[in-house]
């Protein structure tokens, strides 16, 4: 069975509680079998379009079987959210493409690879934005974008299909390391967390959501999106960690000479 992590982060006013740590809270829900995001179930990359509409927004990591929450506002984006749900409710979250830079004047060209999201909430604020959630399905490689008349870009993909597969490296995972590195980046950041819920989390699920609640760069979340299996990002995850907490170290050190 998949699950689906909610991570709530309540950094609490330190004047007004003093004292208190901001805790980050895991709860789990069962969503189904397969990878099944709302109401619908895909088992085949067939099952999804070629043709998507794409939200590019830096520093953003959406991975199959996670959910992002997004607050939409802008026009272009209202209209792609309205179109979407007339249609098939599929949205292609992915990063601007962080090695070259776009021409001027000209919409940021965009990385190769993004993830397939299904929209599975959708709230009307009462001042003109969207509340939505998006459910991860499959990543997908970028084929070309599409010349369009629509505000909002568009493009032909290819999912990908071993993301709608049984993977087979969530055996191999380092599940000991992994929750050493989030431990001392919860030490690191006066942050706590609810460990009864994380030692029942799946390896899947905790490192699925641990990866897209991270602070690091874009670049970086990058690099977890593009990992070729569960295994492979469970390492990056602990290699960047490591790295991070190895660098405010260093710069803590210089700090108090």
């Amino acid at each position: 069975a998949n699950f689906t992590l909610i991570f709530t982060i309540a950094s609490l006013p330190p004047l007004e509680f003093k004292g208190v740590r901001p805790m980050l809270v895991i709860s789990r829900v069962i969503v189904g079998k397969l990878m099944k995001a709302g109401n619908a179930e895909y088992t085949n990359p067939s099952e999804i379009a070629s043709t998507i509409p794409v939200f590019p927004l830096t520093g953003a990591l959406l991975l199959p079987g996670g959910q992002m929450p997004l607050n939409i506002f802008e026009p272009r984006y209202l209209q792609m959210i309205d179109d979407a749900i007339k249609n098939d409710k599929l949205i292609g979250m992915i990063q601007p493409d962080l090695k070259n830079s776009s021409e001027d004047g000209a919409s940021p060209k965009l990385s190769n690879i993004g993830c397939v999201g299904r929209l599975t909430a959708f709230q009307e604020s009462g001042d003109g934005r969207y509340l939505i959630s998006l459910a991860g399905i499959c990543r997908f490689k970028l084929v070309e974008e599409l010349m369009v008349n629509t505000l909002y870009r568009q493009c032909l993909i290819e999912p990908m299909a071993c993301d709608l597969e049984k993977d087979n490296s969530m055996s191999d995972v380092d599940r000991e390391a992994v929750l050493a590195a989030f431990r001392n980046y919860l030490d690191a950041n006066s942050m706590d967390a609810d460990w009864e819920t994380i030692r029942k989390t799946d390896n899947e699920t905790l490192i699925t959501a641990l990866c897209m609640m991270s602070p690091y760069d874009p670049i970086e979340k990058q690099a977890l999106l593009e990992a070729p299996d569960l295994k492979a990002r469970a390492d990056t995850l602990i290699a960047i960690s490591e790295m991070h907490l190895a660098r405010d170290d260093s710069d803590n050190h210089g700090r108090l000479q």
